[in-house]
């Protein structure tokens, strides 16, 4: 027997990730499928306006449930196999199951109705930009060592300085720089408390959302809802559609067809995970975050290399909350972030601090967010109190399940005081 064969049978068996996958195929198999009633579903790939019109596709509910439900007991059963023979549970198999319970889900909410594939997809990616800055902004922060816990304050800012100047000036890309500033600001005042003064991050990251909120919301109250038309409606950036890539069938308008502040995000998530592990630069501002004695032990300034990495990553958030105002409603709101800052936290963690990773679970709340709006419009049967508290039930339920696989950087949270 091999050093290796004899390491992975001492090893202990993971239950874990079999179990979370057995009792969610129960339940797609159970609610999604024999739970239904067995009336047609009609998944729409297209709008009668678009370039090229697809045929709906009509489907029993019931049947289509059961069907992926039998196909989540096999990926559970394949789990169970690889973790009794101590090995890990491939990624895969929860990607079977978890785009079984969506897929299952949707069609019983919408049986009986009309799915809009294509609305459902392009609001999952609308209504995730403003996490995948937050988490950005946190993964730079992170990477340094500074736990950026003030992405909420930096998410809200940006959208009232954005709101406020973009209407003063009549500029929405005044609008969006001053976004962007707004968040850098944050981000600075949590730099110089927590590298030059060595106060606990976590404390001044959560005074800082406060002060934030407290700020914006008495600007709010007392010239914004005074005055709403010459003070808060700076308009919204217009949807871009890219000629011919926005009518490939079902891509086209979710990818190619957004408001400017969602290509940026396209733009800046490749470039973010491009910079960190990439580059030299990279290299550098992850030892920070790893091992900043070593890193000032070969010559590098730790204090003030985290201090504008942080400084950028509220650059980036500042861009999130433009994207609530002039990429999204128009106008500010008093609490708009609605702790979008704290689940762009989460999925920090569930990204593993890694940009791409991090994007794809974004995805995830956006799509929670998506069934939110997309429910009540299909009339479901779910409470309406229920259906609001969906993207914090599945921000408690990704934590919970997978935080114990992702492993922070060595240093983060940890002061760094030069020897």
């Amino acid at each position: 027997m091999t050093l290796e064969r004899q390491f992975d049978a001492a090893a202990p068996i993971q239950w874990k990730m079999p179990i979370i996958l057995s009792v969610a195929a129960l339940v797609i198999l159970g609610f999604f499928g024999f739970g239904v009633d067995s009336n047609d579903v009609v998944f729409r790939w297209s709008n009668d306006t678009d370039a090229i019109v697809l045929a709906n596709t009509a489907i029993n509910a019931q049947l289509l449930g059961i069907v992926l439900g039998a196909i989540s007991v096999l990926a559970a059963a394949a789990s169970i196999w690889f973790a009794a023979r101590r090995k890990q549970v491939p990624w895969y198999l929860s990607l079977i199951v978890g785009f079984s319970f969506i897929v299952g889900l949707i069609s019983s909410v919408g049986v009986g109705t009309n799915v809009n594939v294509v609305f459902i997809l392009s609001s999952t990616v609308a209504l995730s930009t403003v996490i995948v800055f937050g988490s950005l902004a946190g993964i730079i922060g992170e990477r340094v060592g500074v736990v950026n816990i003030a992405i909420e304050g930096q998410l809200l800012m940006g959208a009232f300085v954005a709101a406020f100047l973009g209407t003063i000036t009549g500029s929405l890309w005044v609008a969006l720089i001053a976004a962007t500033l707004g968040g850098a600001l944050v981000s600075m005042v949590l730099a110089v408390f927590s590298i030059k003064y060595l106060v606990d991050q976590i404390i001044v990251g959560v005074v800082l959302n406060v002060l934030v909120s407290g700020i914006t919301a008495f600007f709010f109250s007392t010239v914004m809802s005074k005055n709403g038309v010459g003070t808060n409606f700076p308009g919204t950036f217009p949807i871009i559609s890219i000629p011919f890539l926005s009518d490939i069938p079902v891509i086209g308008p979710v990818l190619f067809s957004q408001r400017l502040t969602t290509y940026l995000m396209f733009i800046l998530v490749p470039l973010v995970w491009f910079v960190l592990f990439k580059t030299k630069l990279g290299l550098r501002l992850r030892s920070m975050g790893e091992h900043p004695l070593a890193a000032d032990t070969v010559g590098l300034n730790v204090n003030r290399t985290r201090f504008w990495a942080v400084t950028l990553a509220g650059l980036i958030a500042g861009l999130g909350g433009a994207a609530l105002t002039v990429g999204s409603v128009g106008s500010f709101v008093k609490e708009m972030s609605a702790g979008q800052g704290f689940i762009a936290l989460a999925v920090v963690i569930l990204g593993r601090w890694h940009p791409i990773y991090a994007a794809a679970a974004a995805l995830l709340f956006g799509f929670a967010g998506t069934f939110r709006i997309w429910a009540v419009q299909a009339g479901a049967e779910i409470p309406s109190d229920l259906i609001q508290t969906t993207p914090y039930l599945v921000t408690l339920l990704a934590v919970t399940i997978l935080v114990g696989k992702s492993v922070a950087p060595a240093s983060v949270g940890k002061a760094y005081e030069k020897q």
